[in-house]
């Protein structure tokens, strides 16, 4: 689970940036292009709900990496070794 979050996060990260990269110069209707490839044409409140998507996928990346990174330091507590004549003898 903590390397699929870690894609996530990745995948969505490099994604947002390349698509802001490739279209700083907009209008009324942006066409996206990524690699030099137009995916779309859209309009204001279309760019506005596709960047609510990428967050929500961004946040749930975000939270498979802090789940699993949780249940991993709860499952291997760590123990401290008693030195023989220390305080527990």
């Amino acid at each position: 689970m903590f390397i699929l979050g870690l894609l996530l996060l990745a995948a969505t990260g490099a994604f947002t940036g390349l698509v802001i990269a490739g279209n700083l110069s907009g209008g009324p209707e942006y066409t996206v292009s990524v690699l030099g490839q137009d995916i779309a044409t859209m309009n204001t409140l279309a760019v506005f709900c596709s960047g609510l998507a990428l967050a929500l996928i961004f946040c749930a990346g975000l939270s498979a990496v802090a789940s699993a990174a949780a249940h991993r330091r709860r499952e291997h507590p760590r123990t401290h070794a008693t030195h023989p004549g220390g305080p527990g003898r």
